[in-house]
């Protein structure tokens, strides 16, 4: 029985993994490992209680005000015991935070093989976004087998000279997690703190959803959106803006200081990941500077405005499903008052294909993992 490590530690991590953890407990011939860094504690609980899954090991080396290079330094000192003791077969990890670079550092260290889930995603701009572009092209050129949602993604990881036969075009977990959320959703509709139900329900009301909290946005380029949101909010009446406000500082106090004090923006607590898969299925589009619901609202046919300059997904922007608007006020209010008042111009971009895949992205990993560990490395 081959030993694999997943070792992760922030919410879009878990929702991208967890999936794949609960396949290979079904899956002969691989053992799952937890280990779990906590870079972010309650938000990455949230979504293993969802999953139903209890790390092996935790690490929690979460601490208050961590800057990036304690969060590095603490997280490679932990991930060290954790590997010299359990000694895996292979390491995966997912996508690009600094759990993603640590463990994948440190796994060469110990001259453990490494897979990445999410591999190959790139803007080619290393400070955007900040910190995660370089975090996930350091991991590319430590990692020994890639897990490639896409088939552009497979081609920005041979543009950097990684070896084709081992990179692996298997699709995006995020869409696997979608389609076991919408399930459980279906069965038990869940509670939307801060929400009333009939706003969450009731389809009379448009209903923008709102995520907002990218590291190089804060800031004036912050304020800038808060006061598009005020001005969109003020401009449609009959339009409800839900907001779930993000627990780090710098975007929670430009949002309360803008956004406070009308009827129809919501500001409420982060979501748990049902409910926010709830709310964009109930969405009429999405405004958000977020990775993972890039991918999420195409699939449910809702149309993403990605207040960026530069984004890692380019697929649904050429797709259709998504554009990038920036930070600026003006542009930002343009666009969503577009897509608000034109029908053939919403039609269009709700209708597009999602080109994210279909939810068999982890049965093609195992196939891939079963092949590596069994010493028949081939490409897929």
């Amino acid at each position: 029985m081959k030993k694999v490590s997943f070792i992760f530690g922030t919410r879009p991590e878990a929702i991208k993994l967890c999936p794949l953890i609960l396949a290979m407990k079904e899956y002969h011939g691989l053992k799952p490992h937890v280990c779990v860094t906590a870079q972010h504690r309650e938000m990455l609980d949230q979504v293993l209680k969802t999953f139903e899954i209890k790390p092996d090991v935790d690490l929690s080396i979460m601490q208050e005000n961590q800057s990036l290079s304690s969060l590095t330094s603490r997280a490679m000192t932990a991930i060290d015991s954790y590997l010299a003791d359990f000694k895996p077969d292979l390491v995966i990890v997912q996508g690009d935070t600094t759990t993603t670079l640590s463990a994948s550092l440190t796994a060469y260290y110990h001259k453990i093989p490494i897979g990445h889930v999410e591999a190959g995603l790139r803007t080619w701009k290393r400070y955007s976004p900040f910190p995660e572009e370089m975090n996930r092209v350091i991991t590319s050129h430590l990692s020994d087998y890639h897990f490639a949602p896409t088939v552009g993604a497979r081609t920005n990881l041979l543009i950097e000279g990684v070896d084709p036969g081992s990179v692996f075009v298997t699709g995006n977990t995020g869409i696997d997690a979608l389609h076991m959320a919408l399930k459980k959703n279906h069965d038990v509709p869940p509670v939307i703190p801060g929400l009333p139900m009939e706003l969450v329900r009731s389809p009379k009301r448009p209903l923008i959803l709102i995520t907002c909290h990218r590291r190089e946005s804060f800031g004036r380029s912050f304020d800038s959106i808060c006061e598009a949101i005020r001005t969109l909010a003020i401009k449609f009446e009959n339009v409800d803006f839900v907001y779930p406000v993000h627990l780090n500082p710098n975007a929670r106090k430009p949002v309360f200081k803008i956004l406070t004090g009308h009827r129809n923006i919501h500001l409420i607590a982060p979501l748990d990941y049902l409910p926010l898969v709830a709310l964009i299925e109930r969405s009429k589009l999405v405004l958000t500077d977020s990775g993972g619901i890039q991918e999420e609202a195409p699939s449910l046919g809702k149309p993403v405005l990605v207040m960026r300059e530069t984004t890692e997904r380019p697929e649904a922007v050429k797709a259709g499903n998504a554009r990038l608007v920036g930070t600026d006020r003006s542009a930002i209010v343009d666009e969503v008052s577009m897509l608000l008042t034109d029908k053939q111009e919403y039609s269009v971009m709700s209708n597009a294909v999602n080109p994210y895949g279909d939810g068999l992205a982890c049965e093609r990993i195992l196939k891939a993992c079963l092949q590596i560990l069994n010493g028949r490395r081939r490409s897929v």
